[in-house]
């Protein structure tokens, strides 16, 4: 039961969501918070793996949810769960997007995706901010010292173009120091 459960939520999730992985956090979690496969702190500990691990971040959620729940077998329902309608929607849409994404309908639907990703990006990002403590009411060494952080690795992101990949182990290195 709990394998179709598995499938048929990532199914969904796959189905529905557009905008690429990080706009598809917010619906996972609600899924997996629903279903109680794992706490919000399990969930964000899956999404920090998943986000660092080669591959489509939402793909590789959906696998540690799933492998997290039931082991093997749940990973792999998962992953075709949440990879399957993609799958097809591609084959499909690719076949007729050739000749008609110069069509004004296709290209004010897509323009009017746009705000909905963001939005959705930026929910799960807010979403874990406070689930994880680094937005709160209260002024703490540990809010400071994470925000500060975050600063940073925004600012070695954006305006010293460093790759994310150096940025990732810088971060991870200097949560060792500081919170260890």
């Amino acid at each position: 039961m709990v394998l179709w459960e598995l499938f048929s939520t990532f199914f969904i999730i796959g189905l529905v969501s557009f905008g690429g992985g990080y706009a598809m956090i917010p619906v996972i979690e609600i899924e997996v918070s629903q279903h109680d496969w794992m706490t919000t702190q399990q969930f964000t500990d899956i999404i920090a793996i998943a986000g660092m691990s080669p591959g489509p971040i939402a793909a590789n959620s959906a696998i540690l949810v799933g492998y997290s729940t039931v082991g093997i077998s749940g990973a792999i329902l998962s992953a075709l769960g949440i990879l399957l309608p993609a799958i097809l929607f591609v084959i499909i849409v690719g076949s007729f997007f050739i000749k008609l994404h110069h069509h004004p309908v296709v290209r004010s639907m897509f323009y009017g995706l746009r705000p909905i990703v963001t939005s959705l990006v930026i929910y799960a990002s807010v979403s874990f901010a406070l689930s994880n403590n680094i937005i709160s009411k209260t002024i703490s060494w540990q809010t400071v010292s994470l925000l500060l952080v975050f600063g940073l690795s925004l600012f070695a992101l954006l305006k010293l173009r460093w790759h994310p990949a150096y940025v990732i182990i810088l971060s991870g290195l200097v949560g060792v120091m500081l919170y260890s």
